[in-house]
């Protein structure tokens, strides 16, 4: 597994990862109230992703996975393209985050719509990450729920500060 797999692994720990998929877009939605406008563009460090980035990040994750799973549901062993999100987030300066929080939220709703129909066979369908190697959409639901947690927690923190 890569680091990247290991981290968002670790971050769900034992917690269901469809009660997080379905957690998440109500979470954000209270956290870009909790922000506010002004809060929009700090970061949660030196260096980082201010909250309006992390936003459009989501939003455009959600779009990569949903694709990825519809790849391994629709095609045997398929590889799947990377994502190379320092680039993306490069666009991201001016994004509107009460779009993308729509966006996010009626994706993430159409995937797990999606992901709760699935059986084990279904989830046990492999795909090639040309950087993390061999996935399922098994540790796909995983990874996205770790990486939720993920950022939930930075926009925790700005809105700390």
């Amino acid at each position: 597994m890569s680091e990247y797999t290991d981290r968002a692994l670790a971050r769900l720990g034992d917690r269901n990862p469809f009660d997080v998929l379905a957690d998440t877009p109500s979470r954000l939605e209270d956290a870009f109230w909790e922000l506010g406008e002004k809060r929009l563009d700090k970061s949660y460090a030196e260096g980082k992703w201010p909250a309006r980035s992390i936003f459009a990040h989501l939003a455009d994750t959600e779009i990569v996975y949903a694709f990825r799973i519809r790849q391994a549901l629709a095609a045997d062993h398929p590889t799947v393209q990377p994502m190379d999100q320092d680039a993306w987030a490069r666009r991201y300066g001016n994004a509107d985050v009460a779009l993308a929080l729509e966006l996010f939220r009626a994706l993430r709703y159409w995937n797990l719509a999606v992901l709760r129909t699935l059986t084990d066979e279904e989830l046990a369908r492999p795909m090639l990450h040309p950087e993390r190697g061999e996935e399922t959409i098994a540790l796909i639901i995983g990874l996205m729920a770790g990486h939720d947690l993920g950022h939930l927690e930075q926009l925790r923190t700005i809105a700390a500060t």
